[in-house]
């Protein structure tokens, strides 16, 4: 059998005295908590051991006893230390002694109460005590076998030093009976500012969350229900980002206590990411107010709104001659091209017309990046989309005419084959048709037949057009759900002190000698960068359609309207 003893490194310096911890049968392993050093009375220890467990739920006791011949000199002491097993009744009874200045140290086990004491092999292994405790364990999620049986064994050590947080606050200098030897013996941590921000933070979370709850019972109500605003709810990107940040502020301000590391986690990464969310939309405003960059932003947008426009009309102007060649059915040409050419005269009239409010606009729009960076930058999508209204609107013609051509196409070669479309059955089905039928059927799919191509054209214009405004907006947004779903605390959290963030532990051998016990030092294993992010990685308000290219095509050939982003609960047409 091979006996593993978990020493804290801190204590290699304690006085005599005896070890308190958790025996842990199933690994055959003792983890050794902090050092009681003389002078103690045994029945005071045993009360504080018992006041530990019921606190902790950890059954705490004493494992043995250590020996500092450095600075104990008595030669009964030793004799001593042995009487003590009879008094706390543990087995094995773990006696640990460094004998001065040397780098071994003897460990060896006691077992008066058993008829075949066994001689046990026994590795020492000193792990850092802090850094344990601090430390969130986070076992690979493909571990089968042996690596989730070696991932529960090290779960159980750091569980052990995690909870028994309460026994790590009794320092060597208080007034007490019992003095104890652990990685804070040497006085409490503690911090004036942090005790005064927590003292701070209860009534602010209070008053956050009356506001909170102030402002989330406006939005729930049957007001914002009506047709014209919840559409605009629904379709604009600022008010879906709002809605997300109010979800954070209320996970933030709640009075309810993180029950696991996690949710802990999760709350810091929010607070993390809205605060520096914040930061960044300030530090946008204040470059915008300064040196009149608003009313620059303003005079330049409409040149560009008219400089867009023009070179809209020189491609409808391309598109109704004969566009690379290809011969086109003039009559429809006309007509298509008359048509968008007026919408665009539309949209000339529109932008002159907010011309003079445009910069009183982008002022107030400017306001709005105290709310956040990722607000100001759905502000500037749902701009965009503003500007580009005429683009998809010429899109959306486009796509449903050469929808209806298409379908009307599918249907009247079925009427060839002499199959029509079961709408009961959702299949085709054979059917007879009279010969009339079949005349109009073949004027009909000569004429949708001729006119496809000059209506594909345009579909095809406009479709490359709308993507190319949809791939600016996708870029956009793909910036606001990094921002809001990257847990910043945790990568700050995995550079500065990576051990907080352990994916397992390795061990280092530092002395080995026949008859000595071998010594090995645990050192923990940070998660990676990767891991961090897929483990803590917030949820975000958009997600993406997860499309195959297949699928896409499928979709554009048949005319149907595809948008490369949809918000959470919106289906696509």
């Amino acid at each position: 059998m091979v006996l593993k003893v978990f020493f804290p490194s801190c204590c290699s310096l304690a006085d005599s005295g005896i070890l308190i911890g958790r025996w842990i049968s199933e690994q055959n392993s003792a983890v050794i908590l902090a050092v009681v050093h003389f002078p103690f009375i045994p029945v005071q220890v045993k009360q504080y051991l018992g006041e530990v467990q019921r606190v902790t739920k950890v059954s705490v006791s004493v494992l043995g006893s250590w020996s500092n011949s450095k600075q104990e000199k008595e030669e009964s002491l030793s004799e001593f230390l042995e009487d003590l097993g009879t008094i706390f009744c543990h087995e094995p009874w773990i006696q640990i002694s460094k004998e001065g200045d040397s780098k071994f140290w003897s460990c060896s086990t006691l077992q008066k109460h058993s008829k075949n004491p066994q001689e046990e092999e026994i590795i020492l292994v000193y792990y850092d005590q802090r850094k344990v405790m601090l430390s969130h364990l986070h076992p690979p999620l493909d571990t089968a076998g042996q690596g989730a049986e070696d991932a529960s064994k090290l779960s159980a050590i750091f569980d052990t030093v995690a909870r028994s947080r309460v026994l790590f606050m009794t320092d060597r200098y208080d007034e007490g009976p019992i003095k104890l030897t652990h990685w804070q013996s040497d006085g409490v941590e503690a911090s004036i500012i942090v005790e005064l921000m927590k003292q701070a933070s209860v009534p602010a979370c209070m008053l956050l969350t009356f506001m909170l709850s102030l402002v989330s019972g406006i939005c729930r109500s049957r007001v914002l229900k009506f047709w014209p605003l919840s559409f605009l709810w629904s379709k604009l990107s600022t008010c879906e980002q709002l809605g997300h940040r109010l979800q954070h502020l209320q996970v933030i301000s709640s009075n309810k206590k993180a029950q696991n590391q996690t949710q802990l986690m999760r709350k810091a990464n929010i607070f993390v990411s809205l605060l520096i969310d914040v930061a960044l939309g300030i530090v946008l405003m204040s470059w915008l107010y300064r040196k009149n960059r608003i009313g620059h932003l303003a005079d330049t947008l409409i040149p560009v709104a008219d400089r867009v426009a023009e070179e809209l009309q020189d491609l409808l102007q391309w598109l109704m001659g004969a566009p690379a060649g290809l011969k086109m059915n003039r009559a429809l040409d006309q007509v298509l091209g008359r048509f968008f050419l007026y919408h665009i005269h539309l949209w000339i009239s529109y932008i002159h017309l907010l011309s003079p409010f445009i910069e009183m606009i982008l002022w107030y729009v400017g306001l709005s990046a105290c709310l956040g960076l990722t607000v100001a930058l759905c502000i500037l999508s749902d701009i965009i989309a503003l500007l580009t209204f005429h683009i998809y609107c010429f899109y959306v013609y486009g796509a449903r005419l050469y929808c209806l051509k298409i379908y009307g196409l599918s249907s009247l070669w079925r009427l060839f084959r002499g199959k029509k479309w079961n709408v009961l059955r959702q299949r085709v089905d054979s059917c007879s048709y009279d010969l009339d039928q079949l005349f109009i059927g073949t004027l009909l799919f000569t004429i949708l037949l001729f006119l496809l191509p000059t209506t594909a054209l345009y579909y095809l214009v406009f479709t490359l057009l709308r993507l190319l405004v949809v791939i600016v907006q996708g870029l956009i947004h793909l910036l606001v759900d990094l921002i809001d779903s990257l847990p910043l605390y945790s990568l700050i959290l995995r550079l500065c002190r990576s051990y907080r963030l352990a994916a397992g532990v390795k061990f280092r051998v530092l002395e080995q000698q026949d008859g000595k016990p071998l010594r090995l030092l645990m050192q923990i294993n940070p998660l990676s960068y990767r891991g961090v992010v897929q483990t803590y990685r917030l949820p975000t308000y958009s997600c993406y359609p997860k499309d195959s290219w297949a699928s896409l095509c499928k979709k554009l050939f048949l005319g149907e309207l595809v948008y490369p982003w949809k918000h959470k609960g919106e289906k696509q047409n």
